[in-house]
């Protein structure tokens, strides 16, 4: 592949899993950003230890803007791929290579959850909904939008920029996709469900189906 590849992984009170995260991901990739989004714990001197470039919220803004932070920093210093991984240790960075190699003819790669008695029910009942409502404002059909293990190009992440500073940025990007017609494809991932799950809520599930329907619109 042609362009540096770099890993983005906002964080947010992760001391418990950054260093293992950054360095099993390191194997896989040229540079690991980790965006400290506020967080008061060890969270930054754990990824520095881990040989990361460290970016750093004063305040904790919300994974969309320290998602968006790493990002930024990845395009202005020229990377020409881009991996979107979690801090809490859902997501392996053993399936990077599988992310790499269907990017290089796709613009975005989303990884979708496989069920299972471990995702809570709330969880996957509020994922299909949301997956619906994308379907039927913006004619995408994916498995899993609230998913945040993602590889885009950097081409592609100048269309996909998000404005949502929380966990409805996940679902912008889908719009974003439909909106600009960028081609992607999906691939199964193992998700580790820790004992203190800190994705999308029930408010924030009905956050993002209110968004949704705002950006469809305001023609996002």
């Amino acid at each position: 592949m042609k362009g540096r590849v770099f890993a983005v992984i906002p964080a947010y009170n992760e001391e418990k899993h950054i260093f293992k995260i950054v360095k099993k991901t390191k194997k896989y990739v040229d540079k690991v950003v980790v965006v400290d989004d506020g967080s008061r714990d060890k969270t930054r001197e754990m990824a520095g230890k881990g040989k990361a470039i460290v970016l750093r919220h004063l305040v904790n803004l919300g994974k969309g803007a320290a998602l968006k932070t790493g990002c930024d920093y990845a395009v202005k210093n020229s990377a020409g791929f881009i991996i979107a991984i979690d801090a809490d240790a859902q997501h392996n960075p053993e399936s990077i290579p599988r992310f790499l190699e269907m990017l290089k003819d796709r613009d975005i790669v989303l990884g979708y959850r496989k069920l299972n008695r471990k995702m809570p029910f709330i969880l996957k009942f509020g994922n299909w909904f949301i997956n619906k409502t994308i379907r039927f404002l913006y004619g995408v059909k994916i498995r899993d939008s609230q998913c945040g293990y993602r590889a885009f190009t950097a081409k592609a992440y100048k269309k996909l920029r998000w404005k949502a500073s929380d966990y409805s940025m996940e679902s912008e990007m889908i719009a974003k996709m439909g909106k600009y017609k960028l081609s992607y494809a999906e691939i199964p991932i193992a998700t580790i469900y820790s004992d203190r799950y800190k994705g999308t809520t029930v408010l924030d599930g009905i956050k993002i189906v209110f968004n949704l329907l705002i950006w469809k619109l305001n023609h996002l």
